[in-house]
Order: C-alpha cells, then sequence, then structure tokens
C-alpha cells in the first residue's frame, strides 16, 4: 500500500478511537453524577417553599409549571375547574 492510504488508515482509526473514548468518558461523567440537570431540578425543593405556603412540598420543576399557571390564569383546583365548566355551560345556553 501506498504510504498517504495507509496514514488515512491509521488516522481514520485513531479518531474513530479518539471519539468511542470521549463518548466513554461523558457516558461515564454522566453515571457518576447520578442525574441529569432536569432530574436534579425535579429533586431540589422549591426555592419559595419556605416564604409562600402554597410552595412548601413543591420541587423547583414544580414550581416553575406553577409560576406558568398562575401567569395564564390556569386553575389551581378541581373546584376551579368545575367552576369553570360550570360557567362555560351557562354562558353557551
Amino acid at each position: 500500500m501506498k504510504n498517504s492510504t495507509m496514514n488515512l488508515i491509521l488516522g481514520s482509526a485513531l479518531t474513530a478511537s479518539g471519539a468511542v473514548l470521549a463518548m466513554t468518558a461523558y457516558k461515564q461523567r454522566q453515571s457518576e453524577s447520578g442525574m441529569s440537570n432536569s432530574q436534579k431540578v425535579d429533586k431540589i425543593e422549591s426555592v419559595d417553599a419556605d416564604k409562600d405556603p402554597a410552595e412548601r412540598g413543591l420541587t423547583q420543576l414544580d414550581h416553575a409549571h406553577r409560576a406558568e399557571w398562575m401567569a395564564n390564569g390556569f386553575p389551581q383546583t378541581h373546584r376551579e375547574m368545575e367552576e369553570l365548566e360550570e360557567q362555560e355551560k351557562r354562558n353557551q345556553h
């Protein structure tokens, strides 16, 4: 084989092995941390839990969802949802 062909094959093999090593190191680092960022946010208590009684027992992810619901006027309880449904039925008739 030509010298340039041999260099191309060796370079390709080294590149492939480097990619495999990088992926292995990345996966190992992820497994050592135990969880991804989204899982961490779902385990940490809400930052406003000590200030707002409605936030007690919520995670940071729940806090974010609650803030979005509040901003959009989404009903917070089943009772509120039922009242809105009844109101819609009355308005339609």
